[in-house]
């Protein structure tokens, strides 16, 4: 492994890289927990990031002011975002300094579980090796461009919502209305979910067991 190297200051979307495998990664702190949403720089930077191959995987860091301690770390791989992840802000007032300026939220609560993986986790250290699983677990999503890969975490996110390693068909079909109001383009929606479960299957991330019965692999 190598560490990491620090950007120039005022780089847009990025703040490290690594020198040994070329990922860039961008850094987010707070105190407090991370909600729903998560403010990002220009709408129209994020974007074109998003579709290229140097899109920045996402540092999230909760610490404790009073004895400056890391309470929890956890990254968020490039691949788990998708252009409907992506929200754009309303312009900046035309009393603003940037007056007309368009930010961007990153919607973290649209993000699986499987996306957001901890390093330190309530104040401990995660082993290296059960680290490197989860980003593994996942690297095929790399392979979807972003517009196509909204969908697909849409429906893991449902998995995991069910809380629990074999579940049904039907039980994802449940999720319909939901991902529905998601998607009101969309008029074939449990097909669409059909599609998505082959996906997860095809690419080992689910075992289907048979008449509409589907289990997570570890």
């Amino acid at each position: 492994s190598a560490d990491l190297s620090s950007f120039p200051n005022n780089k847009p979307v990025a703040d490290f890289f690594c020198p040994s495998c070329n990922e860039e990664f961008e850094l987010k702190s707070k105190k407090g927990k991370f909600g729903p949403k998560l403010a990002n720089g220009s709408f129209k930077t994020k974007c074109e990031r998003l579709a290229a191959s140097n899109n920045p995987n996402f540092f999230l860091l909760n610490y404790h002011l009073d004895d400056l301690a890391v309470v929890n770390l956890f990254i968020v791989p490039k691949h788990f975002f998708a252009r409907e992840l992506i929200e754009e802000r309303k312009p900046l007032a035309p009393t603003a300094r940037r007056a007309g300026w368009v930010g961007s939220n990153i919607l973290i609560g649209r993000i699986p579980e499987s996306g957001k993986i901890h390093i330190v986790q309530n104040g401990v250290i995660r082993s290296k090796d059960a680290v490197l699983d989860e980003w593994r677990r996942t690297l095929f999503l790399r392979q979807e461009a972003p517009e196509t890969r909204g969908w697909l975490l849409d429906v893991m996110n449902c998995i995991e919502t069910l809380g629990k390693h074999e579940f049904t068909l039907d039980e994802v079909y449940a999720f319909d209305r939901h991902l529905g109001k998601l998607y009101p383009d969309n008029q074939n929606i449990r097909p669409k979910i059909r599609q998505q479960l082959q996906y997860l299957r095809d690419r080992g991330y689910l075992e289907f067991r048979g008449r509409g019965n589907y289990r997570l692999r570890s």
